[in-house]
């Protein structure tokens, strides 16, 4: 049975009602006042009152200018991955026509949304990548337009480097606009700032609550809370590696939930104490600590089938496997955001560079959703004919199912088909 060595302190409870309030608030604000509103959050909030929010060729070639080589070359690295990826997944979605009966045949179409809208946070860190995992793969999905969104950093426009990852990723538009004031602008549009289709991108807990309001008005990817890990090892583990990759995602906020699941206590005291060490030496140890110190857990199990059982319970955005048998896990394991199987695999590979999606699912959700990924941004969508003779096959069916629905028109409509192609001799 598992044993917690260490557990989490509970959640302290945000004043969800505030956020809501706040949240709707500046939703229906936007409605009605459009760019004015935007602007007097902005100053508010950001400290940015541009002549416009949109940013010009002019700003993005001074930001790329601005940039480091090295960080350009790894940049574009990255962005090489992520599009190769995403092009494979946009392959492994078929679309088809089936005659399923004589003269009836049907249909499945994957068609893009016409725009979407990419928010990509920028408060704590500049979230380079984020930029790409979205804005990327909405255009691999054949989105026509796309808007990139971020707020501008420390009140002096954008970070230079998170302008030129969504230029370099594809955006139709870019607008330096931050927080819930950006997604409401996304969603209701403005003269001069037309509306998108759907909304994708991680944010804080009132931009999570600022999609999940706008839900309905626009599509929106996914909610998606503080950042979580889950790495299982066991005696075969390097414990250097598994602490620093607990302390990679704990370094995202002081509520990012960091687990441990260990089938040796032996090697979950080596990673705790190495944990304690690399701590001294984090540059982020300041987040980190804390993190780790609230919302960190230790827990010992006794074979693998009990790892997999307490994994799909976590149902953690992050899963690493630092076992010698960790192929076995990846057939095994049913409730994650993406799997690192491996010592060699790490969720920062995953974060950056590797090309797989970092917006994921988080608070369990991955239970019943996997992240961000082209599909996002494509309807699938069913078509149906039919000759008379594969009308004629179905109507009778469809019209005794209306009459036992008490569904008169719908009879109706099946029946003056039997008539008229009866009549014209098609039986």
């Amino acid at each position: 049975m598992a044993r917690y060595v260490k557990r989490a302190a509970p959640r302290q409870s945000v004043d969800s009602e505030v956020v809501r309030e706040t949240v709707a608030g500046i939703i229906a604000d936007v409605a009605v006042r459009g760019e004015d509103a935007v602007r007097e959050y902005s100053r508010k909030f950001d400290h940015w009152d541009p002549p416009t929010f949109k940013v010009d060729t002019g700003e993005i070639e001074r930001a790329r200018a601005a940039i480091d080589p090295d960080v350009l070359r790894s940049m574009e690295f990255a962005h090489a991955q992520i599009e190769r990826f995403a092009h494979l997944q946009r392959e492994s979605m078929h679309e088809f026509e089936a005659e399923t009966l004589p003269g009836v045949f049907l249909g499945q179409k994957h068609i893009p949304v016409q725009s979407a809208g990419a928010y990509v946070p920028g408060g704590k860190y500049p979230m380079l990548m984020s930029a790409q995992m979205s804005i990327l793969t909405a255009k691999v999905a054949g989105v026509p337009r796309v808007v990139g969104c971020a707020p501008p950093y420390e009140g002096s426009g954008m970070y230079p480097e998170m302008l030129w990852s969504m230029a370099l990723a594809g955006a139709d538009e870019i607008w330096c606009v931050g927080g819930v004031q950006a997604l409401a602008l996304m969603a209701h549009g403005s003269p001069g700032y037309d509306p998108v289709d759907l909304i994708a991108g991680p944010g804080n807990m009132y931009v999570a609550e600022a999609k999940r309001q706008l839900f309905g008005k626009t599509g929106i990817d996914l909610l998606a809370g503080p950042t979580e890990i889950l790495v299982v090892v066991d005696d075969s583990a390097d414990p250097v590696i598994a602490a620093a990759d607990l302390l990679g995602q704990a370094e995202h906020g002081p509520t990012s939930p960091a687990v441990l699941v260990s089938l040796s206590e032996r090697m979950a005291r080596r990673v705790m104490e190495e944990v304690d060490r690399q701590l001294t030496q984090l540059a982020t140890s300041e987040v980190a600590r804390v993190s780790w110190r609230d919302y960190g857990e230790v827990v010992i199990v006794s074979d693998r089938s009990e790892a997999v059982d307490l994994c799909d319970e976590y149902a953690p955005e992050h899963l690493e496997v630092q076992t010698a048998d960790a192929e076995w896990y990846l057939d095994n394991l049913n409730a994650y955001g993406t799997l690192c199987v491996g010592e060699e695999a790490t969720i920062t590979f995953s974060d950056k560079a590797i090309g797989t999606n970092h917006t994921l699912p988080t608070g369990k959700a991955a239970r019943y959703t996997g992240g961000l990924w082209v599909g996002k941004f494509l309807k699938t969508v069913t078509y149906q004919r039919c000759t008379r003779k594969g009308a004629l096959t179905v109507a009778p069916h469809a019209a005794v199912l209306s009459d036992a629905e008490h569904f008169a028109g719908h009879a109706a409509t099946a029946r003056r088909r039997i008539d008229k192609y009866t009549t014209a001799g098609e039986m």
